[in-house]
């Protein structure tokens, strides 16, 4: 198992930043090489399907997941379902007072391939932390003039 939490600054209320976090469909503008779709529900609620499809050139993985906590607008869980990515994520909506907020991405996921994927991690780990990081930069300025 391993944990991965990262987070960002945002110049836009806790609403907002909600708002524009759980806009699933666009989140391909923010996330480095990921495109999302709702697969099962409106993607607003427990129960709700999410396939989201990270990749360059068509090379890539494709991420089930399911909606298990949603608690608008300050946190929502899910449950990757896919045969490559298996665990948790929660996203996190802080309110920082007036026009800011905090967004927290927490991932608690096993790694695949038993001490291959141990391994392998500690080659790509870096890198994931680092793409995560990039993209949560890039959603702070977009969520900070979502509409």
């Amino acid at each position: 198992m391993i944990e991965v939490t990262e987070r960002v600054a945002v110049a836009a209320p806790s609403d907002t930043t909600w708002a524009a976090l759980t806009d699933w469909t666009r989140q391909g503008e923010w996330m480095l090489g990921t495109r999302v779709r709702i697969t099962e529900g409106d993607g607003h609620g427990v129960g709700s399907g999410l396939s989201a499809f990270t990749g360059v050139l068509g090379l890539g993985f494709t991420d089930t997941m399911r909606i298990t906590t949603w608690e608008a607008p300050k946190r929502v869980e899910v449950l990757h379902t896919g045969g490559v990515v298996r665990g948790t994520g929660l996203f996190q909506v802080q309110p920082r007072g007036g026009d800011a907020s905090t967004f927290v991405w927490h991932e608690r996921l096993e790694l695949p391939l038993g001490r291959a994927g141990e391994l392998g991690w500690r080659v790509v780990g870096p890198g994931f932390r680092l793409g995560v990081r990039y993209s949560l930069r890039r959603f702070a300025r977009f969520a900070e003039t979502y509409r």
